[in-house]
């Protein structure tokens, strides 16, 4: 499975650059879009990996680690669950969260997004998923790294963390100046 660092960081960049580059061009998107957004999206890329806590506590009980993780929490509806939140909450009148007037269904967007990148970085990256558990047991799956040569497998995901890692510090520093915060 990809590692926590490029789970969080592959949603934090898409969302960012979908801010920076679409959202932020729109009439009348001045401060829609908060980089909180950004950061919930971010964070949400690793919510589906809940079920290793859940492994945790459960453990000690006799379960295996293979029939907790990547159950239900990596199945289509996990983010579903949150898509499905975003459109009921939409013509909700939920207040504004915080002093940034965060919108609950943006947030169970941002949820969503986060979740389902997660779910094809295991599909695609490393390893497989059951997209429609408990209903169907399909697995899918390409997990490229194991076309590497096996001396390469073991470095691929901390390499890949370390380049996303950079390619977020500049990014921040060319499109927000982090700098000058410095």
């Amino acid at each position: 499975m990809a590692q926590a660092v490029t789970h969080i960081l592959v949603p934090l960049i898409l969302i960012a650059l979908f801010r920076d580059f679409y959202w932020k061009r729109r009439k009348n998107a001045k401060n829609s879009f908060p980089l909180h957004y950004v950061l919930i999206a971010g964070l949400s890329g690793i919510l589906p990996d809940i079920d290793l806590v859940l492994y945790w506590i459960f453990g000690s009980f006799g379960l295996s680690v293979e029939a907790i993780h990547r159950t239900f929490t990596h199945s289509i509806f996990f983010p579903l669950v949150f898509l499905i939140l975003f459109f009921v909450l939409k013509n909700g009148k939920i207040p504004g969260l915080g002093r940034h007037k965060l919108k609950i269904n943006v947030i169970c967007l941002m949820i969503a997004f986060g979740s389902f990148v997660h779910l094809i970085l295991d599909a695609v990256v490393t390893g497989k998923i059951i997209p429609l558990y408990p209903l169907n047991n399909y697995v899918v799956g390409l997990n490229i790294v194991q076309y590497l040569p096996q001396t390469l497998q073991g470095l691929a995901m901390p390499t890949l963390d370390g380049i996303l890692l950079i390619i977020w510090l500049v990014y921040l520093e060319w499109k927000h100046k982090i700098g000058d915060f410095i």
